[in-house]
């Protein structure tokens, strides 16, 4: 009886072995269907831009007063003021 035991464990061994290799090749082949079907129908996306950080564009009021202060401190001459406001104002 022993004997019979033992083919029996040795048949479900092998079932199982052979049951466990099937379903390991089945999950490779939907892996590789899957991988080909991505990418034969979508095109490969680019990853997004880098987002760079830009300071806000400058207040005319502020520069004005800034340039003003400049001015009346004597940083800068009459001229140097006049062509820095045309500037700011856009002139």
């Amino acid at each position: 009886m022993g004997m019979r035991r033992r083919q029996r464990r040795r048949r479900m061994v092998a079932v199982g072995a052979v049951a466990h290799h099937e379903h390991v090749k089945h999950q490779q082949q939907e892996a590789a269907a899957y991988d080909q079907g991505v990418n034969d129908g979508y095109a490969e996306s680019e990853p997004p831009p880098e987002t760079t950080y830009a300071p806000p564009p400058p207040d005319p009021a502020e520069e004005l007063e800034h340039l003003a202060e400049l001015h009346e401190s004597g940083v800068l001459t009459d001229e140097e003021f006049a062509t820095a406001k045309a500037k700011v104002l856009g002139l």
